[in-house]
């Protein structure tokens, strides 16, 4: 339910850093600064990759419909992800591309491109920039030196590492402070670090990384940035120093979004993100879905299932993104099935009232349902609330006759989700349209029997029929 004790037309976010829900005041009057972590891209990203992805786009979306002006960033990480996100070890992409045979960049490429493919079947807006990780390593080479003159790193015969010690507030975002941290506990024990935690902000490519395919060179030597420094010189480099509002999923939190604030407000001495906002994860069962447990489903996997992307993008945006969402194949049908109604009222409130004069004294419950749709999302962006005022307002609509009231709260309902625009009409193939005419024939002559009969036949052919208005439709199930 929507809080009673702050205004329901300011939006409120859950601040991970905070540990609360706070007022959302953007640094600069209505224009608001966003930063997503984007995928690494060393295999196609899954749907729980996604879910993280969709929660900042629908972010982005009602800050937007709610008049906001955002930049938004989102980046694409080519280079420095090393496996089990350790300082050591191989590169994700490079082990990849030794899998397949081809070289790393060509790797990249292809798993951009399918990541892009994606984006673009979900509806995501296109954010303002997309920068590559291999693009901006002049950037970090700029910031890692920018962090050694301050005093937060130092040099060893295998890199360059950030000192956590002298950051006070290391591990207030994630609980893990260095009190509470054990040697070995997702931190690398090597002799020439000063503290086991500290993280590498620049690997040289000598002893195990000597063989690096993607390097570049650096004061240091050859060699390549590590993930964390990544992130920090590219939020820097589009969007300023601080920014008003950070998005990822809740794998990112430890050890990758703790670093960014070391390294980001080490070198400039003030907070680096304002609003700091994750995505719980996605499970499988009782575990959570992951490439390296192998329980993944793409995007392709979810079309082959019979299903539209936009049926995946309602469901995992009709829970709340801080509930672990359990995926299943039953919650994904059902999605599809209250998406396709929520369409159908959509197309009904876009005809002309039928009767216009049930509309006239019912204006006040298309804004009234308006505003409890805008006071839901305000509230830390409560999607199961704002769709069960949707689902008040399509009864309520249709008992009363009243759906020429609706137009404007279906249009922000449309603009919020990204869900519900028009489909395109589909190509019915030539065998379904003889079944549809025969069909039509048998209901002519209440011949019923036949008129199911044939029903059942264009279902086996993947399209279900329905009767509206006195006419039959086919739509691809």
């Amino acid at each position: 339910m929507p809080r009673t004790w702050y205004d329901p037309t300011m939006l409120r976010l859950y601040n991970t850093l905070s540990k609360k829900e706070e007022d959302f005041v953007p640094l600069n009057g209505k224009k608001v600064s966003m930063y997503t972590c984007g995928p690494t891209v060393y295999g196609r990203p899954h749907v729980g990759n996604y879910a993280s992805f969709l929660m900042a786009d629908l972010l982005r979306r009602w800050l937007e419909v709610s008049g906001f002006m955002v930049t938004h960033v989102k980046n694409i990480t080519d280079v420095g992800h090393l496996v089990a996100d350790r300082d050591q070890g191989e590169d994700k992409v490079e082990k990849q591309a030794r899998a397949e045979k081809v070289d790393p960049l060509a790797i990249a490429r292809k798993y951009t491109d399918e990541y892009l493919q994606d984006e673009r079947a979900l509806n995501l807006l296109e954010p303002a920039k997309r920068p590559r990780a291999t693009e901006t390593v002049p950037e970090m080479i700029a910031l890692v030196q920018k962090l050694l003159i301050k005093g937060h790193a130092y040099e060893t015969e295998d890199g360059v590492y950030y000192g956590v010690e002298t950051f006070p507030a290391y591990g207030r975002l994630s609980g893990n402070t260095l009190a509470a941290l054990n040697a070995g506990t997702r931190v690398d024990i090597k002799e020439d670090k000063k503290h086991p935690a500290d993280f590498a902000l620049w690997k040289k490519c000598v002893g195990g990384n000597a063989g690096h395919v993607l390097r570049w060179e650096s004061p240091w030597g050859p060699g390549f940035p590590g993930w964390h420094i990544e992130c920090s010189a590219m939020s820097t480099k589009f969007l300023g120093e601080q920014i008003d509002i950070h998005t990822g999923g809740e794998d990112n939190i430890f050890p990758h979004h703790e670093c960014e604030i070391a390294q980001s407000e080490g070198a400039a001495g003030r907070q680096f993100v304002r609003y700091w906002v994750h995505r719980r994860r996605i499970d499988m069962g009782s575990e959570k879905m992951s490439k390296s447990l192998g329980n993944i489903l793409t995007v392709p996997d979810i079309v082959a299932m019979g299903f539209s992307p936009l049926d995946l993008r309602y469901y995992l945006l009709s829970v709340h993104y801080r509930t672990n969402l359990k995926f299943t194949e039953k919650g994904l049908a059902d999605a599809r099935k209250a998406r396709r109604k929520i369409l159908e009222w959509m197309e009904e409130v876009g005809r002309p009232p039928r009767t216009p004069q049930a509309c006239a004294g019912a204006g006040g419950a298309g804004a009234d349902a308006t505003e409890k749709f805008s006071a839901a999302m305000n509230s830390d962006l409560n999607t199961p609330e704002a769709f069960a005022v949707l689902f008040d307002c399509m009864a309520w609509s249709r008992s009363e006759n009243a759906l020429g009231v609706c137009g404007e709260f279906a249009d922000k309902v449309r603009r919020t989700f990204g869900c519900f625009d028009p489909e395109e009409k589909e190509n019915i193939p030539s065998d379904v349209q003889r079944l549809l005419s025969e069909r039509a024939t048998a209901r002519t002559a209440k011949d019923f029997a036949t008129s199911d009969a044939l029903r059942a036949q264009i279902r086996e052919l993947g399209f279900e029929v329905r009767d509206e208005g006195g006419e039959q439709t086919a739509r691809k199930l």
